[in-house]
């Protein structure tokens, strides 16, 4: 049951971020709240989760991988009972940071992976468990959104707290304390410098739109973010125990999965973000379909899907072909998915093929990118390197979604009384993160093999290998 119950996490975390999404154009008559203020829900959670992945994944290496799983699903059901529990936007903003904690739960989940499964089984448990951030999503929405169309608000928090502490139970019961461990002294003074660098550089990122990308606050955030990560980056390199080793991290192996990671989730989020607004566009803009919340959910429950099923057929191809080449793979699908979105963004069936392509290319990227990882690292350094990777994903979507919405923004008209994109805005949308993602295939394939004298295993595992040469000296 251990891969069950992970995978049951990772899928939780992934409702427990978009699980706001629906209510985000009511919130602000909910709870007497201005839509900037509202919006501070969605970031919320974002800088959150950015911030403690790779934190949680350091202390998960040290203490125990399993005790701070359990920390991170418990910080996540105790904010969705706090948002059950209130509707002050203050406390709203407050138990969304709290939820995202379980941003750590998929980096923790694969290194547990690692650790307890036989090596013929790791490579497809790894993918379902990569899958479970865009299976989350596509089933999250649908669901949220009928409760919020049907239910009063709260419920829907209720539901997701059930749901989390069964979450919390499963883990409990099912998943082994870790034996693999890495100590020494936590770096709180590196743990301290990556939150502030992060913050201000996801917050400029993310707020960019509305102070403006050229005013004081912004641009005071970028230079204080350059700041302060260079000195951290100079603090980690002489720390003798840093929460993120860089001597690893700026090796090849490690870095150029680390930078598609970063490309590959600024690519695929686009799909994420413009479908619902492109599907209940009102028709009088001349391509909008006019559908309901509920309805434009489950235009993505086909993508949902896809990833469950494809998610064991990308380990396969990992293991026959190595993961480089799945990834770039993926990225080249996502690719064709933008192509079919830019070709036809008018008929629902045409939408959601391209969409489900794009998911099919996630699938196949995602899965990839932490077998990667896992083979680079030493097994002491799974979850830290793993979360870095999601870290990198994020920070991807978050420049996702502050290009999408500038390019919206700047290509707007009105139909029905209320300024609405273009169809030329979300095409351009479609052509961005489709060239980004193309990029990504390009480094993917630059990513080097394994050394001379290791092979990889199932599921990314490196084992050692003996030359014919050494073989016969040996004889």
């Amino acid at each position: 049951m251990t891969v069950p119950a992970l995978a049951y996490g990772g899928i939780l975390m992934a409702v427990m971020q978009t699980v706001v999404v629906p209510l985000l154009p009511d919130l602000p008559r909910l709870t007497g709240a201005s839509p900037g203020a509202v919006s501070w829900t969605v970031t919320a959670t974002l800088l959150s989760g950015a911030v403690l992945t790779p934190v949680l994944g350091r202390a998960g290496d040290m203490y125990g991988k399993r005790r701070v799983l359990l920390g991170a699903l418990a910080l996540m059901t105790l904010g969705s009972v706090m948002c059950a529990l209130t509707s002050t936007i203050g406390v709203l903003i407050a138990a969304r940071a709290l939820q995202g904690a379980a941003a750590a739960v998929v980096p923790l989940s694969i290194s547990i992976l690692r650790d307890e499964l036989p090596p013929e089984r790791t490579g497809s448990a790894v993918a379902l468990m990569s899958s479970t951030v865009g299976i989350g999503a596509a089933l999250g929405l649908p669901l949220t959104a009928l409760i919020v169309q049907y239910a009063d608000w709260h419920v829907m928090f209720w539901v997701t707290s059930a749901l989390g502490a069964s979450g919390v139970a499963l883990a409990w019961w099912a998943v082994r304390e870790s034996p693999v461990r890495e100590p020494g002294r936590f770096d709180v003074l590196g743990a301290l410098g990556l939150a502030a660098g992060l913050a201000a550089l996801l917050l400029g990122v993310s707020q960019g739109g509305s102070w403006g990308w050229t005013s004081r606050r912004v641009l005071g955030l970028f230079a204080a973010a350059v700041l302060v990560m260079s000195l951290w980056w100079v603090q980690q390199r002489r720390a003798a125990r840093p929460l993120v080793d860089l001597r690893l991290a700026v090796r090849p192996r490690v870095a150029l999965p680390h930078v598609t990671a970063l490309l590959v989730g600024f690519g695929f989020y686009a799909n994420s973000l413009v479908t619902a607004q492109l599907v209940q566009a009102p028709k009088s803009t001349g391509y909008g379909l006019g559908l309901s919340i509920v309805a434009s959910g489950l235009c993505l429950l086909p993508s949902g899907v896809i990833m469950l099923l494809f998610s064991p057929v990308s380990a396969r191809i990992s293991t026959a072909r190595g993961p480089r080449v799945t990834l770039a793979l993926g990225a080249g699908v996502i690719v064709l998915g933008y192509v079919l979105r830019i070709a036809d963004s008018t008929d629902l069936w045409m939408i959601i093929l391209g969409s489900a392509v794009v998911s099919l290319g996630t699938t196949l990227a995602y899965s990839a990118l932490p077998t990667l990882i896992l083979r680079a690292v030493p097994a002491g350094q799974t979850a830290s390197a793993n979360g870095v990777n999601v870290l990198m994903r994020t920070i991807g979507q978050a420049t996702c979604s502050a290009a999408v919405a500038a390019v919206l923004v700047h290509h707007t008209r009105e139909a029905g009384g209320a300024p609405v994109p273009t169809l030329h805005g979300y095409l351009l949308s479609f052509a961005m993160a489709g060239t980004v993602a193309l990029v990504a295939c390009a480094v993917a394939l630059t990513i080097p093999g394994s050394p001379a004298g290791r092979r990889e295993g199932a599921g990314g595992a490196v084992v050692e290998t003996v030359s014919e040469k050494g073989a016969l000296e040996g004889a």
